[in-house]
């Protein structure tokens, strides 16, 4: 199945790459911009700084000054958003196809003219350190911080996409600007266009507006390698709170390597198809660590989760340990399924099952032109248009024996990190004992 048999490439002698894909079935364009930037560009002193310029660029330019992108956008009945990620800043607008022209201009503006006001960097300041105040106030989030901080050492992708409190305390106007400069530039960038356009025209109009803007020298994309883990690592994490939670982590390949799809399959096992990318939806009722974990009454929640990352990430495994029980216990409970995949090939009515519903989920995935132009960016950014192209087919090969390899190779004891958060209530208990 073939999804980009429409798609065209482009490149302006500036060095935006231009993916673009005539539908015709609503008068709708979803335009978006995607940058080569993201917390894995980032080092101590200024962690965080990616999605906080992020937030600046919704703070205006002399042409379109703070406040006014929401007004243009809603009045002429579109939507529009950003994220930031470890391995990239998407910007992007959906709007009726005649008003498409108003997202080439605000987003050609912001490549180069935003200001970094210094009183907007104060205020949004305050607004990011309560955004990290509010996660830190999230055990989940508290514990997964620490496990992702214990399993990478070296690699940027140690710390949260957020950043450390202490650097956002400290980080200055320039710090944001000169990212900004530095990352924000047409050769650093990939325009995607999906909707009810003529490609001639939109190519010409992409052109007009981003054309003129320069390229910039770029910083060399490479980043420290993490080196293998040699031993298991554990963490304890005390707090406030009624609920222990429970995570587990290995050491996982990238979206480009051989690994990952069959790592895509055995998560599905585990705990449920997701969509390309490991998008996370509910843990499946019939997938194993919802039966071992949740339907025994051990966990009230429990998964698995793998995303597709440009560099080596993880494979987490996560649980709400349910009340009166320990987190021993639920850790226990993981590790048998893990002992499985590793020591039995999984049955093909599971495995035809899991790429059944993986196939659906990647196709659900893409039915708005807005979701075709997200997973176009996506993959160029962290694989290629092609790796996104052939992803089914390549999907549709895994074998059993594949998932068993993987889980061999990656789900090992001597590989993981564990952590536990325990609630002082947890605490208290084990000192009375």
């Amino acid at each position: 199945m073939k999804l980009l048999r429409d798609v065209q490439r482009f490149q302006l002698d500036n060095g935006l790459t231009l993916l673009l894909k005539e539908v015709h079935s609503a008068p709708v364009i979803s335009f978006w911009i995607w940058y080569r930037v993201g917390s894995r560009n980032e080092v101590p002193g200024i962690t965080g700084v990616s999605h906080w310029v992020e937030h600046m660029q919704f703070k205006g330019s002399k042409r379109f000054p703070a406040g006014t992108y929401d007004r243009l956008f809603s009045h002429e009945g579109g939507v529009f958003n950003a994220m930031t990620w470890m391995d990239y800043t998407a910007f992007f607008e959906t709007l009726p196809a005649d008003k498409i022209l108003l997202s080439l201009d605000v987003e050609s503006d912001r490549m180069v003219n935003s200001l970094f006001d210094p009183e907007e960097v104060a205020s949004e300041r305050s607004v990011i350190i309560s955004e990290r105040s509010m996660y830190e106030n999230q055990p989940p989030f508290l514990l997964s911080e620490e496990v992702q901080n214990l399993a990478i050492k070296a690699h940027p992708y140690h710390h949260e996409v957020i950043g450390w409190l202490s650097d956002l305390q400290t980080m200055t106007r320039d710090d944001l600007y000169n990212h900004y400069r530095r990352y924000y530039a047409p050769n650093n960038a990939v325009a995607v266009a999906v909707g009810d356009f003529q490609m001639g025209e939109m190519v010409a109009a992409i052109e007009r507006y981003f054309g003129p803007l320069p390229a910039q020298p770029l910083p060399p994309q490479s980043v420290v390698q993490e080196p293998p883990q040699r031993g298991e690592r554990r963490v304890t994490l005390r707090g406030a709170g009624q609920v222990v939670y429970v995570n587990l982590a290995f050491q996982a390949p990238p979206a480009k390597a051989e690994d990952y799809l069959p790592m895509v399959v055995l998560d599905g096992i585990l705990s449920g198809a997701k969509s390309v990318g490991g998008q996370s939806v509910a843990t499946g009722r019939s997938a194993r660590i919802y039966r071992s974990l949740v339907s025994s009454g051990i966990a009230v929640e429990a998964g698995s989760w793998f995303t597709a990352t440009l560099d080596p990430f993880l494979f987490f495994f996560s649980a709400t340990v349910a009340p009166e029980h320990p987190a021993e216990e639920v850790e226990n409970a993981f590790w048998r399924e893990i002992d499985r995949m590793r020591n039995e090939l999984v049955s093909l009515e599971e495995l035809t099952k899991v790429l059944k519903q993986s196939k659906a989920q990647f196709i659900y995935s893409n039915e708005s032109v807005t979701s075709q132009a997200r997973w176009l960016g996506f993959s160029e950014v962290i694989a290629s248009t092609e790796w996104f192209d052939s992803y089914l087919d390549r999907l549709a090969a895994v074998t059993a024996a594949d998932v068993q390899r993987v889980a061999q190779t990656y789900l090992q004891r001597e590989k993981c990190t564990v952590g536990y958060y325990l609630p002082e209530r947890a605490q208290q208990e084990e000192t009375d004992a």
